[in-house]
C-alpha cells in the first residue's frame, strides 16, 4: 500500500471502499466484510486503515490454565501488537460471542495501544469507558457493557472472524461504524483509480438530484449516463 492509496482509504467511508473493490474487480460479489449491526466509540471519526494485528480473547469464565501461562500470553500479544508493519489494526474476536461480557476495550487497553501506533480496534466484543477513550483511536465492537470480567487472552496473532468477516493477522483492514472490509491484495494496484472512479460516477446521479426541479425524466437522463460510465 503506498501513500497515496493510504490517504484516499483514509478519507472515504468503508460502503465506498467495497463499491470500489467491485470497481477494480470489475464484477460483484466481493463478501469480505462483516454482517450485522456494529457500535462506533467515534461515528464521526475517520475510517481506520491498517495491517491486521490479530487475537481471541475469552472472558464469562476463569482461565483453566496457569497463572504464568495466562501472564507470558498476555505479554506475547502485548508484543505482537506493538511490533509489525505500520499502519496497523487491532482486530480481536472475543470467543464468547453472541454473549460477551468482557470490556477489553476501555481506556487503559486503548491508549496502550494508541501509544502502539496502531489506527483503532475492530471487534465483536465489548468496550467501555466512552467518554474517556482516547481521540483519533476509534474502536468499532460488538456491544458496550460496564466489566472485564475474567477477560483473558487464548491466541495471538492467528485467523479470526469478527461478525462474520474472516481475517488473518496482516490483512489490510478498512473499517469505520458502518463495520469492516478485508481489502484483497490483488486491488492494490487500482484501487486508488477505482475509488476516484467511482467517485465521479456517482457524481452522475447525486449532482442533478440535489438541483432544484428534479424530476424523473431528469433521473433518468442522470442514470443512463450512470450506468454508462459504469461499464
Amino acid at each position: 500500500m503506498n501513500d497515496a492509496l493510504l490517504k484516499i482509504l483514509q478519507q472515504v467511508d468503508t460502503p465506498t471502499v467495497c463499491n470500489a473493490i467491485e470497481v477494480a474487480q470489475g464484477e460483484r460479489g466481493f463478501n469480505a466484510f462483516t454482517r450485522g449491526t456494529m457500535l462506533a466509540s467515534q461515528p464521526d471519526a475517520p475510517a481506520m486503515v491498517g495491517y491486521a494485528r490479530t487475537a481471541r480473547i475469552a472472558a464469562v469464565a476463569p482461565p483453566t490454565e496457569a497463572p504464568e501461562i495466562i501472564k507470558a500470553r498476555r505479554m506475547a500479544y502485548y508484543s505482537h501488537m506493538a511490533k509489525g508493519t505500520r499502519p496497523a489494526v487491532v482486530v480481536v474476536e472475543d470467543l464468547d460471542f453472541p454473549h460477551c461480557i468482557g470490556a477489553y476495550w476501555g481506556e487503559i487497553n486503548t491508549t496502550v495501544h494508541k501509544g502502539f501506533g496502531m489506527s483503532g480496534v475492530l471487534t465483536n466484543g465489548v468496550m467501555r469507558d466512552l467518554g474517556d477513550l482516547p481521540d483519533g483511536f476509534p474502536v468499532v465492537a460488538g456491544s458496550i457493557g460496564p466489566s472485564h470480567g475474567f477477560v483473558h487472552v487464548k491466541e495471538v496473532g492467528t485467523t479470526v472472524t469478527v461478525f462474520g468477516m474472516q481475517v488473518a493477522d496482516g490483512d489490510l483492514i478498512h473499517a469505520d461504524r458502518h463495520g469492516g472490509v478485508v481489502i484483497p491484495s490483488e486491488v492494490l494496484d487500482t484501487l486508488e483509480a477505482a475509488i476516484h472512479k467511482l467517485l465521479e460516477t456517482e457524481k452522475l446521479v447525486l449532482d442533478p438530484a440535489r438541483k432544484d426541479g428534479f424530476d424523473f425524466d431528469a433521473f433518468e437522463t442522470a442514470w443512463t449516463a450512470f450506468e454508462n460510465a459504469r461499464t
